[in-house]
């Protein structure tokens, strides 16, 4: 595994964002290891995250001019510190993010931030994808901007899971709206990484049952 997968997911389990034990996530699915971007809460922690997504843009997406949208709430902080960590690397790119409610006075609407025009691009970046629920509630919100293309979705951490499908729910996200889903690192990275230390062999194994169920069957 590479060094910087290894830091990032060390840094995870350091700022409490990685936790195991018994959690339910958004799908509804049992779950036994949880990612968390609300439990960031430092500036130096996320100045770090930040910068870890500003790593996965410049890998898969070079220095392309799009704009980062963080869907409400946990996406919010994650699009303005990796906007700024991209700033820092030479890549100066608008953000925006939603409103769970539109607003009905002064500007209005559901959106804050840059609003992006026919003709431009957009980069989704999340927490993570489990069987893609949070994904296509987005692009509810980013369908009604005409003439607006979203060219990516970044995560931290690709879970392998199944989505609807027996595919996974990054392939079903790319095959049903046409855009690649890039993750930081992936459930193997987290598994190899466990597998470092003795202490972590309980956890190790409760997740690779877990996938035995719910893993993706291309993956």
């Amino acid at each position: 595994m590479e060094d910087y997968k290894r830091e990032f997911i060390k840094f995870l389990e350091g700022a409490g964002v990685l936790k195991f034990g018994d959690f339910t996530a958004k799908s509804g699915r049992k779950i036994p290891y949880f990612i968390n971007a609300g439990d960031i809460k430092t500036g130096s922690q996320i100045m770090r995250l930040g910068e870890f997504y500003a790593r996965a843009y410049l890998e898969h997406l070079g220095d392309k001019k799009t704009v980062l949208f963080g869907p409400a709430y946990k996406g919010i902080p994650i699009a303005v510190s990796a906007a700024a960590a991209l700033a820092r690397a030479g890549v100066d790119l608008p953000f925006v993010f939603n409103r769970k409610e539109a607003k009905d006075h002064g500007e209005g609407g559901s959106l804050v931030g840059y609003v992006p025009k026919a003709g431009e691009e957009i980069v989704i970046v999340e927490d993570v994808i489990t069987a893609g629920t949070a994904i296509r509630e987005s692009m509810d919100i980013l369908s009604a901007l005409e003439g607006v293309k979203v060219a990516a979705c970044l995560i931290m951490v690709d879970r392998g899971e199944k989505g609807r499908t027996e595919k996974s729910a990054m392939r079903e996200i790319t095959e049903e709206f046409g855009f690649p889903v890039y993750s930081v690192v992936n459930v193997h990275d987290i598994v190899s990484y466990l597998r470092e230390d003795p202490k972590n062999n309980e956890n190790v194994e409760r997740i690779e049952r877990y996938l035995s169920v719910n893993g993706a069957k291309d993956e």
